[in-house]
């Protein structure tokens, strides 16, 4: 049997990138599937964000491994419509058992918005969208009685503020991901009695869309303040990588393990 037979797992930012590699490999573990994301450009972020047509592709990968998915057009900065969607696909499931807090952005370089703005959309992503997918999918995990399992991505600038630029889009993000750690052990410490456990993920450079696109590039290219190469001697892992550590926390095989950091960073928190 599959590590993950009969639980549902729902992933938000999964159109693509880290949340599509996520989606695919709890699938493949046996996982029915729900996928949330945008699927529309922010302003404040110089890259291009998940389509409608990437969405379905993934969904389509997910049903390649023989597992149903559903998916769902909502923005985390949102509460009301992380509701509506998070209900409606459980309704179409039936149940909720693993929740990836996946969704995030980062802003690179000049953008035509004022510092606050970047600031403000950064934060209400990454943080904010994680306190609206907690509140909004805990109820359903909890309906079943017994018990599941969240995880929220967050990263090496979770406990670190070595960032490729100076800048105030650096700042919210390292704000953000400070902050989701907080959220992680709150919640880890309120749920656990209820079956609930809650960890992080804290990966390095992702080899995806935010470091790939054209604005990061150039920064990296000009060399930040910071050196940004781990100890295993590479820049970025793959997806794939988080995936597998994600897998891991929400399976049995780490039924006692809550309230953790959890780090896939090829040794860059050793540096």
């Amino acid at each position: 049997m599959s590590t993950l037979e009969g639980k549902v797992a729902l992933i938000t930012g999964g159109a693509r990138g880290q949340g599509r590699s996520h989606a695919r490999t709890l699938a493949q573990a046996g996982a029915d599937v729900i996928v949330i994301d945008i699927c529309a450009d922010l302003a404040t972020v110089p890259y291009r964000l998940a389509s409608e047509a990437e969405l379905a592709e993934t969904a389509g990968e997910v049903q390649a491994s023989g597992r149903k998915c559903v998916t769902k057009i909502a923005d985390v900065r949102d509460s009301a419509a992380v509701v509506t969607a998070v209900d409606e696909a459980v309704a179409e499931l039936g149940r909720l058992d693993i929740v990836v807090a996946n969704a995030g952005v980062l802003s690179w370089g000049p953008v035509d918005c004022t510092p606050q703005q970047v600031f403000d959309d950064t934060i209400a992503v990454n943080l904010i969208g994680v306190w609206n997918t907690f509140e909004a999918t805990v109820p359903h995990i909890l309906e079943h009685g017994d018990g599941g399992c969240i995880v929220v991505i967050g990263s090496t600038n979770s406990n670190s503020a070595k960032t490729l630029e100076v800048s105030t889009a650096a700042r919210a993000y390292v704000a953000s991901k400070h902050g989701v750690i907080g959220l992680m052990r709150s919640y880890a410490l309120q749920l656990s009695p209820l079956g609930i456990r809650v960890n992080a993920v804290e990966p390095c450079g992702v080899d995806t869309m935010m470091l790939t696109n054209d604005a990061a590039q150039r920064i990296i290219e000009q060399g930040g303040p910071y050196d940004m190469l781990n100890p295993m001697g590479m820049e970025r892992i793959e997806p794939e990588d988080v995936s597998a550590a994600i897998e891991f926390l929400v399976s049995d095989r780490a039924r006692y393990i809550t309230g953790i950091e959890f780090p896939v960073d090829a040794g860059f928190g050793v540096k």
